[in-house]
């Protein structure tokens, strides 16, 4: 195919990102990306024929990209459509799954390996297998809201029980559920543990990223979510050393908003660059293990780093969004840095700009050494270093609980110029 300046995505996979499947999509190297994405995990996980708890964009492969390369992906905007949506904990229903709800549903009674559904009526048993009628869903809420927008999208506020019912009647118009998406919306459940709370809204997503090496469940391509596949029974059953091969699209960080940069490793040729689990609001941690999944319109643009040899994602957050102790330096502070220098009769003082190395892993211990063990070898620096750096100027951050950390802190301009990345983040940060 012929690549484009701009490409309009609407088509979604099925679970899967497997890099055996030839792309649909293909855009220049410095063009743009704008995709409709559909709402992420609630409505993929009452969903059985979705086969990775997601429901993301098909891959879009980037002209020029090459394995061992980057993709630098500008969020340029986004923008919430649905009025709508519902989440809260969640409980997976045994008997209705082999290994994993979010992979392999089964119906309990005809035993149809991710069937297709029909919805009747409303409420948590609403959803039924299409080819015996048996109730189907794989997982229930514990406690859960349904919560609507103003039409600015800044506020939500959570519906009382009439209220969700009315949303739940007529789900997909709520939730803007894009034409071509096959996930029921999570809004037929009517959940309404917590009425009448305010919540501010500032949308995100929660899948960015490009393909990973091998095929793996959309959901689980992360250092996380990726464990319940090392050993699994279903279909994509991998080994701890076969883990490696993601590419942490899956990351839940909030900070991966518009006016952010994110940094990928190209582990497949054209890079594969698919996004969806738009979020309308996440604290640090997504503690209830999931937020307000939401239908939206996404711009990206996209544009090659050679040979970068990324492990990971290095995120470049806005930067209202950076640690204190990783922001910019003023002026002032400047001068002050100087003084001292000149008092204690020292002739260099670093230039530092921040940047921030995604880590993940099966908990938040792990999630953290691996983000550090990323910035050293990037850097070709020592972990110890990478720890020091981090505390005196940065932070380690969740992105999600149980294992997605930043590890943010300010690099001296000379390591940055020696990876070709010193021009992006002073031009990020206007310095």
């Amino acid at each position: 195919m012929n690549a484009k300046q701009t490409v309009f995505v609407d088509q979604y996979t099925d679970g899967i990102l497997d890099p055996n499947k030839e792309m649909e999509y293909v855009v220049k190297d410095g063009g743009h990306i704008v995709a409709n994405t559909t709402p992420g995990c609630w409505g993929p996980m009452i969903t059985p024929a979705l086969k990775g708890g997601h429901e993301v964009t098909k891959p879009v492969f980037v002209e020029g990209a090459e394995i061992g390369d980057a993709i630098m992906i500008y969020i340029k905007s986004i923008e919430i459509t649905s009025f709508a949506t519902a989440s809260g904990n969640d409980k997976p229903v045994d008997g209705r799954f082999n290994g994993d709800p979010f992979v392999a549903a089964i119906c309990p009674v005809c035993h149809t390996i991710n069937p297709e559904t029909v919805i009747k009526g409303i409420g948590n048993t609403a959803i039924h297998c299409k080819n015996c009628d048996s109730d189907i869903t794989p997982f229930n809420f514990t406690h859960a809201y349904t919560i609507a927008f103003d039409d600015k999208k800044s506020v939500g506020l959570t519906l009382n029980k009439n209220a969700a019912e009315q949303v739940a009647g007529d789900g997909r118009k709520f939730m803007c559920t894009p034409e071509n998406s096959i996930q029921n919306p999570i809004v037929t459940f009517a959940p309404n543990d917590m009425p009448g709370t305010m919540a501010r809204i500032r949308a995100f997503l929660g899948q960015l990223g490009t393909t990973p090496a091998r095929a793996l469940p959309d959901s689980h391509n992360a250092g996380d979510f990726g464990q319940f596949l090392i050993d699994a029974p279903h279909d994509y059953g991998i080994t701890e050393e076969q883990l490696e091969d993601r590419t942490d699209g899956h990351m839940d960080i909030n900070r991966v908003r518009a006016g952010a940069v994110l940094i990928c490793p190209v582990k497949v040729k054209g890079g594969g660059v698919y996004l969806g689990d738009m979020h309308a609001m996440q604290g640090d941690g997504e503690i209830a293990g999931h937020t307000a999944d939401v239908a939206g319109i996404v711009s990206l643009q996209v544009r090659v780093l050679k040979n970068m040899q990324l492990d990971g994602p290095i995120l470049l957050p806005v930067e209202e969004d950076l640690p204190y102790l990783a922001k910019p330096f003023t002026e002032q502070e400047k001068i002050c840095a100087n003084q001292l220098a000149k008092q204690w009769k020292m002739d260099e003082i670093d230039d530092l700009c921040p940047i921030s190395f995604i880590g993940t892993g099966a908990n938040l211990n792990d999630a953290t050494t691996n983000g550090m063990e990323r910035a050293a070898n990037f850097f070709d620096i020592t972990i110890p270093e990478v720890m020091n750096r981090s505390t005196i100027n940065g932070a380690i951050e969740i992105g999600r609980h149980p294992g997605v950390v930043t590890v943010t802190f300010l690099a001296p301009e000379s390591y940055l110029d020696n990876k070709g990345l010193l021009d992006i983040v002073k031009e990020h940060y206007l310095l």
